[in-house]
């Protein structure tokens, strides 16, 4: 029984959506589970006048462009139907990518040792926001540890911040974490690439940021759900690979979600 307990509270997302968002996910949220994988997180920006940001995995952390594109068939139709957003807006599905959101203690307890940045919703000690090394989360499933470097005389270095008042948690890409991430079969980056990771940083503050690393397809919907969506373009392994030299980003596919009088755009 209690076995069954913390395992419930390992796969529970910590995290929750408010707002447009929150109706998003309750959209959706079943349908990407019964496909095998599970909702990370949901944001809803202004980007191009409207974006809704939906990122996904499966259970072991991965996720292709295969994926991406799965779990865009299945929840266009819902979000047709359901209409959460009220207004045109772009989809855009992608994976959590390396400097991933940790939203569920078995996110924690998988990348235990790497940095990470976290803030609570609720101040601890008057102190909101920590960045250090983070640990597996306690047995009870209530806390994580998390190692902060440089704390002032007297202050502990460690301590066990309360997964219930998180409110927002990633992990801080290192060259450490590039390297465990390509070892686990994470997001498409070339592991020579990761050594000159210092390089790489030094450079693009000279020069403008490269194209971010994707793998998108972009579609112009119809209002209906019955009308299929049309490739127009999908881009190469050899061009990712070449972008992936510069900076890693989540791997995503994108749509053009069109709802107003039945008009293309």
């Amino acid at each position: 029984m209690a076995d069954n307990h913390n395992s419930e509270l390992t796969e529970k997302r910590l995290i929750t959506e408010t707002g447009v968002a929150a109706r998003v996910v309750q959209v959706i949220e079943g349908s990407i589970q019964g496909l095998g994988y599970r909702v990370v997180r949901v944001k809803v920006t202004s980007a191009n006048g409207c974006t809704v940001q939906i990122m996904a995995e499966r259970p072991d952390g991965t996720m292709t462009v295969d994926d991406c594109e799965a779990v865009s068939r299945a929840i266009s139709p819902l979000l047709d139907l359901d209409d959460p957003i009220g207004k045109p807006y772009y989809l855009e599905i992608s994976s959590p990518g390396i400097d991933r959101p940790l939203v569920r203690a078995v996110d924690f307890a998988r990348w235990a040792g790497y940095e990470a940045k976290v803030e609570l919703a609720v101040p601890m000690d008057g102190r909101k926001r920590f960045r250090g090394i983070i640990g597996a989360p306690n047995p009870d499933g209530l806390t994580v540890p998390i190692d902060l470097p440089d704390v002032k005389e007297g202050l502990p270095s460690r301590i066990d911040l309360p997964l219930r008042d998180l409110g927002d948690a990633y992990l801080v890409l290192t060259d450490e974490l590039v390297r465990e991430s390509l070892r686990r079969g994470g997001p498409p980056v070339l592991e020579d690439e990761a050594d000159d990771a210092e390089e790489d940083v030094a450079e693009s503050e000279a020069e403008p940021a490269p194209a971010p690393l994707k793998k998108k397809i972009s579609r112009l919907l119809k209002p209906k759900a019955s009308q299929r969506p049309k490739p127009v373009k999908v881009e190469t392994e050899e061009s990712l690979a070449i972008k992936a030299r510069n900076k890693a980003k989540p791997v995503r596919t994108k749509a053009v979600r069109v709802k107003e009088d039945g008009k293309l755009h």
